[in-house]
This record gives C-alpha cells, sequence and structure tokens, in this order.
C-alpha cells in the first residue's frame, strides 16, 4: 500500500490532538502536517507545524503540495476531531489506486451534540461548479495530480478561493471520485436548515470570496473550453401578435394561506401597457381554487389542467402557450408578492432598455409577516453584463422575479420539474441572450415552513443538488461546443 502525507486545520490543541492520535493509529500515514494561522500554536508531539496565511489560500495550497512527498495527500478542513472508520485510510488508497482518481472522499457520519447520523455525499460530474459542493471534511488527492495542478496555480493569487482552484484544477484531468461509503465521523458546526443555507452566496459580508471563487470558475471554463465571451443576439421584439404587453405567471397548488395575497399584489399594478395574470392551479385540494374564483377581474385567467403530470416547469408551459399570454411572460410565485404597484411597469421597460430575452429583479427576503429577515436584500449584484453567463455556472440560482420574452421562452420551454426548472432555463437562454438586471426591489419573497426548500432532508438535498450539476453538465457541454 501507498503511503500518505496528512494535512490538517490546526486551529485548538486538544481537538487536533485526537485528530493526530486517530491518523497514527493507520501505518498508512508517514508525516502528519499541522497548517496554522495561529503562530502561538506550537507543534504537537510526531508532527511538522506549518505556518500560512489562510488555510484556504493559495499559497497554502503550494506549500501543501511542496510538502507533498507521499504517494497521497490527505487534507482535513475542520478544526473538529476527526475519527476514522475502520481501515477507511486503506479502502481509500485502495479505490484511488483501482480508479486512478486525482481526489477520493467518502460519505461520512456527522456528530452533533451527542447523536451521530449519515451524511452521504453526492457523486460530482462535470458541472459540479458550485464552490461549496460537499465533499465532506475529508479528501485524499494523487500527490502527482496535487503537484500538477498547484504548478498551474499561477495566475490568480487567492486569499479564499485556493482549495476551491485546486479542486477544479484537478478535475481538468482526473477524476473525482465518491466512495459511497462511509468512513469517518466529523463534528457537524452549521446546523441551519436547508433552507437557511442557500442563500449564503449572496450574504454580502462574503462579497470578497464571492469574487476570488467567479474569477477561479471563469478560469477554469476557459480552460476546459467552454467560456463564452460576452457576445449576444440582438431581439427585435416585433415577433408574433399580442393582445397583451405582459402576462403574469402564478402556477400553484394548495396555498390557501397565501394566494390571495399575490393575486392581489399583480391586480393592482399600474402600467401604460395591456397585462393580465394567468394562473395555473395544478389541482389544489385545500380551497386555493375557490379563492382564485373569488377575484372577479376579467384579467385574471384561472386554469385548471387536465394532465396530472405537471410540475411547476410544466404548469409554465401550459401558461405560456395560452392563446392570451402576453409579449413577457413575468414570474410571481404563489407565496409571494411584488413590493410595489409599479414593478410591471419596470419589468417590461427593462427589456426593451437593455435588449435582453430575460429579466432578473432584486427581492427581499421576508417572514410570513411580510417583515424583513436574514439575509435581507438579494440583489445578485455577482451578476455583470460582461461575465453574468458564464458564473451562472457557479451559483445555484439567477435572483427573482424572472421575466421573459415569450417567444424565445416558447422556443426553448421548461423541463417538467418542480426543482431547477428556472435555473435550466436562465442558463440556456444566457447562452445567446443577455439577461437584464433591475436592482430595485421588486419582490417580498416569504421564508415559511411550506417553502419548497425550507427544511430538507439530506437525500432530498442531495436529490436536487444532483439534478442542478446535471442542469450545469449540460450547459458545459453544450457551451464547449457553441464556443469552438
Amino acid at each position: 500500500m501507498k503511503n500518505i502525507n496528512a494535512f490538517i486545520y490546526y486551529a485548538q490543541s486538544e481537538q487536533a490532538s485526537k485528530t493526530v492520535a486517530d491518523l497514527k493509529q493507520s501505518p498508512l500515514i508517514s508525516t502528519i502536517y499541522l497548517v496554522t494561522t495561529n503562530k502561538e500554536l506550537q507543534p504537537l508531539a510526531g508532527c511538522e507545524i506549518v505556518y500560512v496565511d489562510s488555510f484556504q489560500s493559495t499559497q497554502t495550497i503550494k506549500k501543501i503540495a511542496e510538502y507533498s512527498t507521499t504517494d497521497y495527500s490527505l487534507i482535513y478542513l475542520k478544526s473538529t476531531a476527526l475519527k476514522l472508520g475502520y481501515f477507511a485510510l486503506e479502502r481509500m488508497i485502495r479505490i484511488a489506486e483501482d480508479s486512478q482518481a486525482g481526489m477520493v472522499y467518502a460519505d461520512y457520519y456527522a456528530q452533533i451534540n451527542d447523536n451521530v447520523k449519515n451524511s452521504p455525499v453526492i457523486d460530482y460530474q462535470e458541472g459540479s461548479l458550485r464552490d461549496d459542493f460537499n465533499f465532506g471534511s475529508l479528501m485524499i488527492y494523487n500527490s502527482g495530480a496535487l503537484k500538477e495542478s498547484a504548478e498551474k496555480m499561477n495566475a490568480n493569487q487567492y486569499q479564499y478561493a485556493g482549495i476551491y482552484d485546486l479542486r477544479l484544477k484537478v478535475s481538468q484531468n482526473h477524476p473525482l471520485v465518491h466512495i459511497n461509503e462511509y468512513l469517518y465521523t466529523e463534528v457537524e458546526e452549521d446546523t441551519r436548515q436547508s433552507g437557511e443555507k442557500i442563500f449564503d452566496y449572496v450574504d454580502p459580508k462574503n462579497r470578497a470570496v464571492q469574487i476570488e471563487m467567479e474569477q477561479a470558475c471563469t478560469q477554469h471554463l476557459k480552460d476546459v473550453g467552454a467560456y463564452l465571451a460576452p457576445k449576444f443576439k440582438t431581439i427585435e421584439f416585433d415577433q408574433g401578435t399580442f393582445e397583451y404587453e405582459a402576462s403574469v405567471i402564478i402556477p400553484v397548488r394548495n396555498r390557501i394561506r397565501t394566494i390571495s395575497d399575490a393575486i392581489q399584489s399583480v391586480l393592482i399594478q399600474k402600467t401604460n401597457f395591456k397585462f393580465n395574470l394567468i394562473i395555473i392551479d395544478n389541482l389544489s385540494t385545500d380551497g386555493t381554487t375557490e379563492a382564485i374564483d373569488s377575484f372577479k377581474d376579467e384579467r385574471l385567467i384561472h386554469i385548471i389542467p387536465k394532465r396530472t403530470d405537471l410540475g411547476i416547469g410544466g404548469c409554465w408551459n401550459l401558461g405560456i402557450h395560452h392563446e392570451k399570454c402576453g409579449k413577457f411572460a413575468v414570474q410571481l410565485d404563489s407565496d409571494d408578492v411584488y413590493s410595489g404597484e409599479d414593478t410591471l411597469q419596470k419589468i417590461v421597460d427593462a427589456f426593451y432598455e437593455q435588449n435582453c430575452a430575460m429579466v432578473v429583479g432584486t427581492y427581499q427576503m421576508t417572514n410570513f409577516e411580510m417583515q424583513m429577515i436574514p439575509p435581507g436584500i438579494i440583489d445578485h449584484k455577482e451578476w455583470t453584463p460582461e461575465n453574468g453567463r458564464n458564473n451562472a455556472l457557479r451559483i445555484n440560482g439567477l435572483g427573482a422575479p424572472r421575466a421573459f420574452y415569450t417567444p424565445v421562452l416558447r422556443e426553448i420551454k421548461l423541463p417538467n420539474t418542480s426543482y431547477g426548472e428556472d435555473y435550466a432555463l436562465g442558463l440556456n437562454i444566457s447562452r445567446n441572450y443577455q439577461i437584464g438586471r433591475i436592482y430595485d426591489i421588486l419582490y417580498l419573497c416569504r421564508r415559511w415552513d411550506d417553502n419548497s426548500d425550507a427544511s430538507l432532508d439530506i437525500v432530498k438535498m442531495n436529490g436536487h443538488n444532483t439534478y442542478k450539476d446535471r442542469i450545469r453538465t449540460w450547459e458545459l457541454q453544450a457551451r464547449k461546443r457553441i464556443s469552438k
């Protein structure tokens, strides 16, 4: 069997001592390096200490590569104690050898206080470009692949994106292999629900981090031939004949507590053009249907599908292909509301002013009572006209409310799913067309227990992430053909 040099994040001597003791039980471990930013910490017995500026920096990765003298290099990213499974390292090296992996990672057990739960992770694929992709905290790199990749990390010297950049560069020439076996236990420190974590990347305090992550991802897209330069098709806005300038589309199923608020926020819109509201009521059973019918307004078109196999994307396809759908189709979720009476006017104006096939606004997070909650305003300012469509492959969403030029939308269509359908559409549109942005708050996004992503179990969350990675993979494949 091959030998391993271990690099562990050294922040507290008590926890690090436990990790070191556990690692030393394996005969595969050659040298343990304690990587730390704290120069007051002293080496632990039998270990070497490596002082760095940041555990996530480019320089740290280069130091790890320099110290990697064995066949494999173990990197442990947490400061809490690591507990290896029985013959776990032997198993990981065996799979690394058999698969010729550049890096291997495994499912793990997460310890929360006195409870231990299964934490399966997902397979890495070409489109797994999120910088928050969960590998767990323990990864074993082929040292040759690590060194080869570190040598390429010269164009940008990152403070935060070093680990991410390493992973991207290794993946360009080597497989990243998921071992779907539970091989270690780590302490879970982030106990927030899934709905609270998904907005971390748009939190303003993380802006410096996100700028570096975008740079690393953009360079990766250039390296693999999937980068798209800022050249877009022009739209004349004269395709087809439309009775209405705009239609608000609301797919809904069993939202009796919120649907009336959503409808009211549409009907009070003040515009200089003709608009309507198309609601696709996907076989509601809780009184939602009756609530919709209680609005006596000729602008409201209430559709109850005959099909029983429609997800949110399928409902959208039904709405946009309705003969009364307007030139622009504007999104509103059934539990959210527009922030003012001028939202629709601002969105339609943006299409003409920015010559785009899709417009994305800015929204504010609120609780059920419409009171602002953290992280507050979600403006997606990471989007730029020059690089937005490339950076879109790294992030998990494009923002809200979303609106579309209907002829383009009818041509592309949405996948008939209830998760990721809007993201897939945005990526597809951005291949050829500019996506316009509005940085005024147009939308109040309610977070409550019935949100589809409020509190997902690990299996469902993994399913969602796998699907979005698959969307990115398909998009990468398409963009590689375009950029040739």
